[in-house]
């Protein structure tokens, strides 16, 4: 018994990790459109960040960092902007995806490890 149990503790924590490292668009481009996959760190979020005059960047950024003040930071040359941050694979292509990776790693973690428990 103690051994299933820690069998199943082991693929649930597994299972958790599944979305911690996501992939981003990373790119500059004018007509929207971006084909360069970046793999980013656990932490990171993607980011796109939309000029005024019509450029996209695209790339990853660490997920406390998707604020207003520090996206000006990093891209100073733009005046006038607004941006997008989201948590899932390639997320940053223009639309928002609803569930990232690491949400559905801990809910089938949870769902495995009830199974294992019962």
């Amino acid at each position: 018994m103690k051994t299933s149990v820690g069998v199943c503790v082991v693929f649930s924590l597994a299972l958790v990790g599944l979305g911690s490292a996501i992939k981003c668009y990373s790119c500059k481009d004018y007509t929207g459109t971006c084909s360069k996959i970046r793999d980013c760190y656990y932490d990171d979020a993607c980011v796109s960040v939309y000029e005024r005059g019509g450029d996209i960047h695209r790339q990853c950024i660490k997920y406390s960092e998707c604020d207003y003040s520090t996206i000006a930071q990093k891209f100073p040359k733009i005046s006038s902007f607004r941006f997008s941050c989201c948590a899932s694979d390639l997320c940053n292509t223009g639309t928002m995806s609803l569930a990232s990776h690491s949400v559905v790693g801990i809910l089938l973690s949870l769902v495995f490890f009830w199974w294992c428990v019962l």
